[in-house]
Formats: structure tokens, sequence, C-alpha cells
């Protein structure tokens, strides 16, 4: 039987351990817990030796944030298969076996993740993932179940196994040898996104990707960063277009990230007519940081290439046109 690990990644979570470790660990028997501490300034380290010592607990020695946090901690764990899930996930019975059991007969899959319903309203889809990630042609991530901001109610309509596109950081199982052999997450990251640059990289080598709706948990989202946050704001805009960089292929990378940018500066004006001034000031500063290191970023596609089998193949679809122009809210509709 192939050894899974199940890691929590915590940064002052302890209120969502105290929460949710119960379930957790009440339904994940036959799999290794590991809780990562991302060097937590609150008493989750203590709390978690006083109230679960039996727990394997990483230390890690700074706040590397999650992309960085999870590579870290991941080298120190030793599994066939790491399920990442975030602290404020609320698991239900059987939720990981059938994850396990999936990659387990398909031998071309990397990655799976569960359905994803909203904690705090749970016959509605979560925001960080819903039913399964996809691309759209110019790079824009959405899900089944969930479009930009607009979350759909489950009614069973996205119950089936289908292949896609990222799985989401919130709730991922991945082979571990492939986290490790694909460079795991960017560290330059920090947080977000990073789910979906390793799932693109993956793609791109011709891996497949999967959601297992009979798996079902329910996350709080926001846990650690609220999107209300204008520090998520930078974090999104500015990892989305590294993504893109590191990601789309040359020959259509020259116009599409002229035009998003242009795109998330219409964003930004959004922003400034609703008063969001500080998420205005976020997206400016995220494009401006993005241009700084576009170096950087561009130079990883060379790294990439070493990989590289194909290009993986996003959307047709312009989500963004779509929502905005042609009010498609729901995935079906797409």
């Amino acid at each position: 039987m192939n050894a899974v690990a199940v890691v929590i990644l915590n940064y002052n979570g302890r209120n969502y351990l105290e929460q949710f470790l119960p379930a957790l660990v009440k339904f994940s028997e036959g799999t290794n817990i590991v809780v990562a501490d991302n060097a937590s300034t609150d008493d989750s380290v203590d709390w978690m030796k006083a109230h679960y010592p039996g727990i394997d607990l990483v230390i890690l020695d700074q706040n590397y944030g999650f992309a960085g946090g999870y590579n870290e901690a991941l080298k120190q764990i030793d599994a066939d298969y790491y399920i990442l899930i975030n602290s404020d996930v609320e698991v239900t019975s059987h939720w990981w076996q059938p994850l396990v059991k999936y990659l387990d007969e398909n031998p071309t899959y990397a990655a799976c993740q569960p359905k994803i319903n909203a904690y705090h309203n749970k016959d509605q889809f979560e925001y960080a993932g819903a039913c399964g990630g996809f691309i759209d042609s110019l790079g824009y991530p959405y899900c089944r179940g969930r479009i930009f901001d607009v979350l759909e109610i489950d009614h069973g309509q996205y119950d089936q196994t289908i292949d896609i596109f990222w799985a989401t950081g919130a709730c991922m199982i991945i082979r571990a040898e492939l986290f490790h052999e694909y460079g795991g997450f960017d560290p330059d990251f920090f947080a977000h996104m990073e789910e979906v640059d390793l799932c693109w990289r993956l793609k791109n080598a011709q891996w497949s990707i999967a959601c297992i709706p009979e798996s079902k948990v329910y996350h709080v989202g926001g846990g650690t960063l609220d999107k209300s946050n204008p520090r998520k704001t930078y974090l999104n805009f500015r990892n989305s277009l590294a993504v893109i960089t590191k990601n789309l292929p040359g020959y259509t990378l020259w116009w599409k990230l002229p035009l998003r940018i242009a795109l998330d500066l219409l964003a930004a004006v959004v922003f400034w007519k609703t008063n969001s001034y500080e998420h205005f000031n976020a997206v400016l500063t995220a494009i401006v940081d993005f241009l700084k290191n576009f170096g950087k970023h561009f130079a990883k596609r060379r790294t990439l290439n070493s990989w590289r089998v194909t290009t993986a193949r996003t959307s047709r679809v312009a989500v963004i046109f779509d929502f905005f122009i042609r009010k498609k809210k729901k995935f079906a509709d797409l």
C-alpha cells in the first residue's frame, strides 16, 4: 500500500487546528498526519505538543509563505502521496480514500482534488477550487462552480469525475516523486497561484490532473489572508502574470501578456471607481513589481522547457469577456 502523508501548513492558525483537526484525525486513519508550522507567532506549536503529541510536527525556522513553506516541509516528509490541506478545511467521512484510489488506478495522473464547498454555506461551492480548476485562453483561472467571484449552488451538477487543468492547494493530492521532480511550488510566489503554476508544469509534461467529487470537503477560505486584504490582491495579480510568463507558449505570450497587463490596469480603474483605493494601489504595485522581475520569471522558461514534452492546451474560451460582456456566470454556460 502506498504511504500517504496528510500535510497541514500552519501559520498562526491555532484556532483552526483546534476546530478542524479532530475531524481530520477521526477520518484520516491509515494516513500519516503532519502539521508543518511556518514560524507561527501564536501558540500553535505549544498547543499541538500539548493536545496532539502523537502527530508529527515539522517546525520551520521562518515564514516561507505557502509556496516555500510546503517546499521546505515536504523535504522532510517521506511518503508516496502528499495530501496538502489547509488548516481551515473540514473533512468528511472517507474523504481521502477516493483520491488515493484514483491515483493508484491511473498511473498517468499526477494530482487530484476533491469537491470543495463553502464551510459557512455548505450547499455552495467554495472559491478556492470549487469542483476543479481550468485556465482560459488568456491565462485566467476559473472553476467548475466558480467564475471570478460568482459562486454556484451545488445541485450535484458537477459530480462527474473529469480531467481538470489545475487542482487547488486548499486540498490536493499529488505524487510525492513528481512534486519534487518538477520543482515543487515556486517560492518567489510566496502565496497564491503557486498550485496553478505547478499544475501547468505537470500538464506541459503530459501528466493529467482530475477532480474526484466523490471526495468532498468544506473550506472556510481566507484563513490566513482574507480576500478583503490588499496584500491578497497584490499577490494574485502579480503571480497571475508570472504564471503565464512561465508557462504560455512563446508564440502567444508576446501578445497575450500585454493584453493581460492592459486588462489588469482596467481592473485597477474599477477598484478606483468603487473607492477601493488600497486595492487599486495593490494592482498597480503588482504590475510594477512583475515588470521589474520579468527577466527572472522569463528565465525560468528555460528550466521548464527541459521538462516540457508538449504545451498544455488551455481552454478556448476567454472567461473575462464571457463573464463581463456576454454575462455568462456559470461554468456550464461557457
